[in-house]
């Protein structure tokens, strides 16, 4: 019986281990986003609106196909300029 107990605690280890780097892996992510988020609209405000445009179509991709997460959208995103 000790043993199923250590082997069970070694798995919750590992389960807990593997859920560690994954919510590492998530932040790192969402970190990288933000940063994009900021290049967007650093581009928007010195009228660079093309690349803007692309990346924040990139960004939405990103948060909508590969995390599965809502799309928050960015204003530059909604904006009138070419």
């Amino acid at each position: 019986m000790a043993k199923d107990d250590a082997k069970r605690g070694e798995k919750s280890e590992e389960h807990e281990s593997k859920q560690d780097e994954a919510d590492r892996y998530k932040q790192a992510a969402e970190d990288a986003l933000q940063q994009l988020d900021w290049t967007i609209g650093y581009l928007h405000g010195i009228h660079k609106t093309g690349i803007s445009k692309a990346l924040a179509k990139n960004r939405s991709y990103i948060r909508t196909q590969l995390m599965h997460e809502r799309d928050e959208g960015v204003p530059t995103e909604q904006t009138t300029e070419t």
